[in-house]
């Protein structure tokens, strides 16, 4: 009888502690939402601003590294722009396959300081997609983005960076889908 109790309580906890685990994702982003923390930036195409902030100016600047053994190399044609907040900014991307076969990149952003994740906006960018490349190819990608006018004063600058990630192998289980078709697609 005894045992029946504690069975019962140490699958309650069991259960409880699953259900917790599971609600972390949701809440974990509600609270950086809530906080700003983390610097995760908004993966949706922003509208344009329609102010701009002439008397200010904000430096970004761009890094980029690969996950893992993904084989990819990916730059930024500048380093860093000086932004006036509100003003639409275009900057260039070298992308390469380093590996002799078709992958898929996917290019994940993050900014830091995190509070200011929310106030960078991106219109155009090559983290919105996946980005089948084939061996040794190399791509220019756009990013186009601009600061919003409410950014905080006391942040002068912003980093925006991104992590690459080869998902070759995960596209191709989870679709079914040939990464030749892919490229192919993409070229059409």
């Amino acid at each position: 009888m005894q045992h029946g109790r504690l069975l019962r309580k140490l699958l309650l906890l069991t259960l409880g502690m699953f259900a917790f685990a599971f609600a972390l994702v949701p809440l974990y982003d509600v609270f950086c939402d809530v906080t700003g923390l983390n610097g995760k930036p908004s993966m949706k195409v922003a509208e344009q601003s329609e102010a701009i902030i002439d008397s200010r100016q904000v430096e970004v600047s761009f890094t980029t590294h690969s996950q893992g053994h993904a084989p990819f190399k990916v730059d930024a044609a500048q380093h860093f722009v000086s932004v006036q907040p509100g003003k639409l900014t275009d900057v260039k991307f070298i992308a390469k396959n380093m590996s002799d076969s078709d992958r898929i990149l996917q290019a994940i952003p993050s900014v830091s300081p995190g509070k200011a994740a929310k106030y960078l906006h991106k219109m155009a960018c090559f983290c919105f997609d996946q980005q089948p490349m084939k061996g040794k190819e190399e791509v220019e990608f756009v990013l186009r983005f601009y600061v919003d006018t409410e950014l905080p004063d006391d942040v002068e600058e912003l980093t925006l960076s991104y992590t690459l990630f080869d998902i070759t192998e995960r596209v191709s289980q989870t679709q079914n889908v040939q990464l030749g078709q892919l490229v192919a697609l993409k070229e059409f």
